[in-house]
């Protein structure tokens, strides 16, 4: 039987092959049985689901585990964005929430992120514990559940509609005034997943006219993974570039965690050159603070910071890690390079939402085009250019990896190592300010490498000696 194994962000399986209703009762089990020992269980649990096939009945069966342990659930009551779950757990002041999501990943899959008290996904020691309990249950029928009638009665559900409070809570992270007053036309694309009737509902409240796409639910979605990356949305590409009156073409995934953002000439602007937009806006127009990004993430962010004055936190890869910086008071802004984002004060999680919402503030004040605004931002701190490849382990390179990166090599395209970062990964740091990073996936034969270099041409032929040499 296949193991039970939370990732970055935690347990995902293919529907009816590993994720399975058995599995899903003795995860669920499990999660309960580590609060019932680590937290005052009262409390309760916010429990949620994204727009994929089956969510309903997963979370239902969620409570009825969790009742059956005499933990009392906040169940949300249609398909839910996982920002706005960590800020109901933050209200409420519950003992964690259990989201079944696969985020971005394609519709086949599912998965349940467990998120802990501070509405951060939950830290690996959290994750071993649930993990070992889980597996030492697998085969075994050791679950405690009881009905949804008898969890009503007994007062251990309660139904939930968490959007007003949410989007009321944007608030206070927006200058909504400036967003109206820009009278843009802005177009939205939640691919089918969580993020309708939040972002474009927001949009429309502030005044702005929304063109909405693919804002209807679809456990399909559409046939293609629900992430707001460029070679999923060409049709959204295609759609802003074509129409003048639009300003700004504004993404979220399945589960609204992650954005995309497209320019007003149909431009795909790469998720980490958005992180630094945002920290240099936010540090000029708002307030001081120090940066977070994941090792994975470009350095521009460092460049942005230098230029401010400010410190940048290096973490693995992970939004838990600057999700507890967040809960922390730590930092101003956090980010990582696959489109995920945060703000001082705000939920410690991910937000596709509140990103998008920065981003057209941003271009109401600034008054400028995005690309306008890069390139601005190049005059200042520098140009930067990153990219990422996967490359596919056959046996004999995968059992070969190992040993490769035990002996790195003291200069990769003709540029001298000058430090070795082992944080998640190995990255190799090189002269002249680029980077590569090796990170092997945990869960496929597969390596990530992530490269960055001053132009085009050097990224290029830095990406091509890095392949070569895991090759």
């Amino acid at each position: 039987m296949t193991q039970i194994r939370f990732g970055t962000s935690g347990w995902r399986g293919i529907f009816c092959e590993d994720f399975t209703f058995e599995n899903v009762r003795i995860v669920c089990q499990a999660i309960a049985d580590h609060l019932l020992t680590a937290a005052d269980a009262r409390h309760g649990v916010v429990v949620g689901y994204d727009s994929r096939f089956m969510g309903e009945q997963f979370a239902r069966q969620a409570v009825q585990i969790l009742a059956g342990s005499g933990i009392p659930t906040f169940l949300c009551n249609r398909d839910t964005p996982t920002p706005v779950i960590a800020a109901e757990i933050l209200r409420r002041q519950a003992i964690g929430g259990i989201n079944f999501t696969a985020s971005h990943n394609p519709a086949e899959y599912n998965g349940i992120k467990f998120s802990s008290a501070t509405g951060a996904p939950a830290l690996p020691e959290t994750t071993r514990d649930i993990e070992q309990r889980a597996n030492a249950m697998l085969g075994e029928v050791c679950y405690r559940e009881i009905p949804l009638a008898t969890a009503r009665k007994q007062k251990l559900l309660q139904e939930i509609d968490p959007c007003e409070d949410y989007l009321r809570g944007l608030d206070a992270h927006l200058d909504k005034a400036a967003i109206a007053a820009s009278g843009m036309t802005v177009a939205v694309n939640t691919l089918h997943g969580t993020g309708r009737g939040y972002l474009d509902t927001y949009l429309r409240r502030s005044g702005l006219k929304v063109v909405a796409v693919n804002d209807r639910r679809d456990p399909t979605f559409g046939g293609m993974p629900p992430e707001p990356a460029a070679e999923y949305m060409e049709d959204f590409i295609a759609l802003v570039a074509a129409d003048p009156e639009i300003s700004l073409g504004l993404a979220t995934d399945g589960d609204a965690d992650r954005f995309g953002i497209v320019d007003s000439d149909g431009t795909f602007i790469e998720p980490n050159y958005i992180l630094a937009l945002l920290a240099d806006y936010l540090l000029r127009r708002r307030a001081r603070g120090d940066l977070a990004r994941s090792v994975a993430t470009s350095h521009l962010l460092d460049a942005v910071a230098a230029h401010h004055g400010v410190k940048v936190h290096e973490t693995p890869v992970g939004f838990k890690y600057i999700g507890e910086m967040i809960a922390a008071n730590k930092i101003l802004i956090g980010g990582e390079e696959s489109a995920g984002l945060t703000v001082r004060g705000h939920v410690p999680e991910k937000d596709g939402i509140l990103a998008c919402l920065l981003v057209a503030e941003m271009v109401a004040v600034e008054k400028k085009s995005l690309g306008a605004l890069l390139a601005d931002l190049y005059s200042r701190v520098g140009t930067f250019r990153t990219r990422r490849v996967n490359i596919t382990l056959s046996p004999e390179l995968e059992a070969a990896f190992p040993q490769r990166i035990a002996h790195l090599p003291p200069e990769l395209a003709g540029r001298r190592v000058e430090q070795v970062i082992t944080v998640d990964g190995t990255k190799l740091i090189l002269a002249g300010g680029g980077w590569v990073l090796f990170r092997k996936s945990g869960t496929e034969p597969v390596v990530r490498v992530y490269a960055e270099a001053g132009s085009e041409e050097q990224l290029e032929s830095l990406l091509q000696a890095a392949v070569a040499f895991i090759q």
